[in-house]
């Protein structure tokens, strides 16, 4: 059921001018709700919330329970979408003058100089060139993951640095010892010269926490959190609030069934370490408020956050493209050339993939959340659900022509 809506569809029009006209007509509103509604009763999500905003103005929030009940205080771990939180971090830095994107990593962290790189099979070669602050933005930095297929995977698996889980290891040394576990083994390829998603943004909270001198969630309270009004957004829930941590849940046999292995439990507890590529949990409006301040170019009411300069750095594609673009379009199976990649999520270049606009900037999570921001007109869209892995249910390109107005062939 729909615990709670706020529909606004009328107000569209006027804060949108004439592009929202066409842009809501057509009940759009309410066929996404239906859409959505329809994801979580035919047993495809275990339920689904979606906030629709222009301009900072809440134009629809829909809550539909299904295995359990949600609503606006929920709290949804989100996965990779800690990544563009983080990278706005490192911006934030960039704006104060205390970093540079061309910096090398080893100047912050010099457990990363004299960094060595796979040449196939197990050999390795010194990296031609610094591994640099944008590289660890880009995923183009060399660094890859435990669950990935390439290379160096297997020896970050040896090594403990297990994706979602080293955080929670005592025996990894917090961050510090999980760089420096990190940078003893090889990069999966030189730096700068190729795409993989991988533990990039976690170094660069190492690099926050250092340029700072704070722990990166006391960083991102006091620079994201507390401006934006983020009051539930943290790398754990807050004490005393384990009921509000919706629960995790996985497919199978075509219907979500609980994750119960532990692992769920996690955000419960305190980290050893503030994972900057995962670490994060939020609720629909804690999230929905920062895709509205990179919609509206840094600005949070009358609040400015980073500078309008600043928040066009983000989503702006940075560095030379060629190299990473056939990686990153494979990775997320996109048009080759429609989309670009900017500081910690993507920028669409143009409307080959469907109804939107060039310039959105947008990231999603494991367990099926998702958002994007439009600079050019104030939109942004944030989707919450707990489905791990949520691979085969097409909920954002369900929902995409229906909020922008047109028809959807697809779900």
């Amino acid at each position: 059921m729909i615990s709670r809506r706020r529909l606004l569809a009328s107000s569209a029009a006027l804060a949108l001018g004439a592009w929202g006209v066409r842009a809501y007509a057509g009940g759009g509103f309410q066929a996404a709700e239906a859409r959505l509604r329809h994801f979580v009763d035919s047993g495809a999500l275990p339920f689904a919330s979606l906030r629709v905003a222009s301009r900072g103005r809440v134009l629809l929030e829909a809550h539909v329970s299904g295995i359990e009940r949600i609503g606006p205080d929920s709290v949804y771990r989100i996965y990779s979408m800690t990544k563009p939180v983080v990278a706005a971090g490192i911006v934030l830095l960039v704006e104060d003058g205390r970093l540079a994107l061309a910096d090398p990593v080893a100047k912050y962290v010099p457990e990363f100089a004299g960094m060595t790189v796979l040449a196939g099979s197990l050999d390795k070669r010194e990296a031609a060139r610094p591994m640099t602050v944008g590289h660890l933005l880009t995923h183009s930095c060399g660094l890859a993951n435990s669950w990935g297929d390439g290379q160096v995977a297997p020896l970050y698996r040896q090594a403990g640095l297990i994706a979602s889980a080293w955080m929670f290891d005592p025996r990894i040394g917090g961050l510090e010892g999980f760089a420096r576990r990190l940078a003893a083994l090889p990069l999966e390829f030189q730096p700068g010269s190729n795409w993989i998603y991988g533990y990039g943004l976690d170094i660069a909270g190492l690099v926050v926490e250092r340029v700072s001198d704070r722990r990166l969630g006391d960083f991102l309270q006091e620079r994201i959190f507390g401006p934006l009004g983020m009051a539930s957004t943290g790398f754990c829930v807050a004490e005393g609030q384990s009921e509000r941590l919706a629960g995790l849940y996985s497919p199978r046999d075509g219907a979500p069934v609980p994750v119960a292995d532990g692992s769920e439990r996690n955000p419960l507890r305190r980290p050893f370490a503030d994972s900057g590529s995962a670490g994060l949990v939020s609720t629909l409006d804690d999230y929905g408020r920062f895709a509205d301040m990179l919609a509206n170019l840094g600005r949070a009411g009358k609040r400015r956050v980073m500078s309008e300069a600043s928040a066009k750095r983000m989503m702006t594609p940075y560095g030379p493209q060629a190299p990473l673009a056939a990686a990153l379009e494979r990775f997320g199976g996109y048009a080759p050339g429609s989309v670009g990649q900017a500081l910690g999520g993507i920028v669409r270049l143009d409307d080959r993939g469907g109804p939107g606009s060039t310039g959105e900037y947008a990231w999603g999570g494991a367990a099926g959340t998702g958002f994007w921001a439009t600079p050019g007109s104030g939109l942004s869209v944030t989707l919450m659900t707990q489905l791990l892995p949520a691979t085969g249910v097409p909920v954002r390109e369900v929902l995409r022509p229906l909020i922008y107005g047109a028809p959807a062939d697809a779900g």
